[in-house]
């Protein structure tokens, strides 16, 4: 998937414009390279667009920070300048784009490196009925 439909896919998952979808794909993406190790940041870099994988690569792959949800949302809401509430919002649009797009089991092995917390934002949001 090309960078520029990756955003596109991001701002209709989270209801956002263009830019604003690009900003939380950044932020998320970046916030998401410190938590999980260089390694398996570096495999799912491997799967997306050629200009998203700065994004998921570190230029030293040390070991992941240890942070929580809280934390990783307070990231992500900082590096894309929006408000907590759009800054979850923005994050699960990402990484299910990211899960579609890198497939069930490079996803599984990074998420499997994430609080459960963090990894339930990639997972679909029931719809009321």
């Amino acid at each position: 998937m090309a960078e520029l439909e990756f955003f596109e896919k991001v701002a209709a998952r989270a209801g956002v414009p263009a830019e604003t979808a690009r900003s939380l794909t950044e932020a998320t993406l970046r916030t998401l390279a410190e938590r999980i190790s260089g390694g398996e940041a570096a495999d799912l870099a491997d799967h997306v667009a050629h200009q998203l994988r700065p994004l998921l690569t570190r230029a030293r792959p040390e070991e992941p920070e240890a942070f929580g949800y809280d934390e990783f949302l307070r990231r992500v809401a900082e590096r894309a300048g929006q408000a907590p509430d759009l800054a979850e919002r923005g994050a699960r649009a990402v990484l299910q784009t990211l899960h579609r797009v890198v497939g069930e089991r490079e996803f599984a092995h990074a998420m499997a490196q994430l609080p459960k917390e963090i990894g339930a934002l990639a997972q679909p949001v029931p719809r009321s009925a």
